[in-house]
């Protein structure tokens, strides 16, 4: 069964009250990372971002590390952070963000996701930029895989490609944005088809225009979601999807309720 999980950064504008007018993404992650990390009140917060996410009609969930953050979480975060995602009965299926520029740090992301229960990270990481071999080592010993996932640097399918060759493809692979393609004229059907024997989960995020990265509700956009999914579900992915849609002056979420109950559709037509 194909698992279809909230990406909580999709709340990147929730701590600013939506008033990020400027649409600078590190407003948002500055704020959330500053509203989650006291001890004295994360049980509290972080059981409503939990219980909202649950009220939204989803069992799976993506963590953005600003909400449990590896610069900052100690263990009884993560002994709060486990007993309410046990009491909303929450799955995560992957750790999204910046895993640092260090050992120590890539150390830290990749041990938070195990001690959370389960083994995948989505995102990026200076330190596996510039120490691969040291990186893999790192993901070897603490059973953890990192798939490195198209941002805005990544302006082709080859740029991602090299960012991930010549690594063991059981610990190293990529998650696909949709969105972040389409924003660069790319077909993201198409880069998946170039990258499918790499993917190991996927973004599902559909934008407004081609040059921009407005998200909206799928089928409110031009990413080709459906063939995406086709495409994926015709071929050896075992992996899931994560709703994504971040926008910075409203509350996304009754737009993911209509995405995740388009994408059930669409998974029930492929599958």
């Amino acid at each position: 069964m194909k698992k279809v999980s909230f990406n909580s950064a999709n709340f990147v504008g929730q701590t600013s009250s939506y008033t990020i007018y400027s649409e600078d993404w590190s407003i948002g992650e500055k704020s959330t990372k500053e509203y989650f990390k006291s001890i004295e009140t994360f049980e509290e917060k972080f059981d409503n971002l939990i219980s909202n996410i649950k009220d939204l009609g989803f069992d799976y969930m993506d963590l953005w590390y600003a909400h449990l953050s590896w610069e900052w979480a100690t263990d009884k975060h993560i002994e709060i952070a486990n007993n309410i995602l046990n009491k909303y009965n929450i799955e995560i299926l992957s750790y999204v963000g910046e895993f640092g520029s260090t050992e120590e740090e890539f150390t830290n992301a990749c041990r938070l996701v195990k001690s959370l229960g389960f083994d995948l990270m989505g995102g990026g990481s200076a330190f596996y930029l510039n120490n691969k071999d040291m990186a893999v080592e790192i993901l070897q010993r603490e059973k953890v895989r990192f798939a490195f996932e198209n941002h805005p640097n990544e302006r082709t399918v080859e740029d991602v490609l090299k960012i991930v060759e010549n690594t063991p493809a059981e610990l190293v692979g990529v998650t696909i944005d949709t969105g972040w393609f389409m924003t660069y004229d790319i077909a993201p059907d198409k880069a998946i088809e170039k990258l499918l024997d790499k993917v190991m989960h996927v973004h599902l995020k559909d934008i407004k225009n081609v040059g921009g990265h407005d998200t909206c509700a799928y089928g409110e956009g031009i990413v080709p979601l459906y063939e995406c999914v086709k495409l994926l579900e015709s071929s050896s992915y075992k992996g899931h999807y994560s709703v994504e849609h971040e926008p910075y002056t409203f509350d996304p979420s009754e737009d993911c309720i209509k995405s995740k109950a388009v994408l059930d559709t669409w998974l029930k037509e492929v599958i």
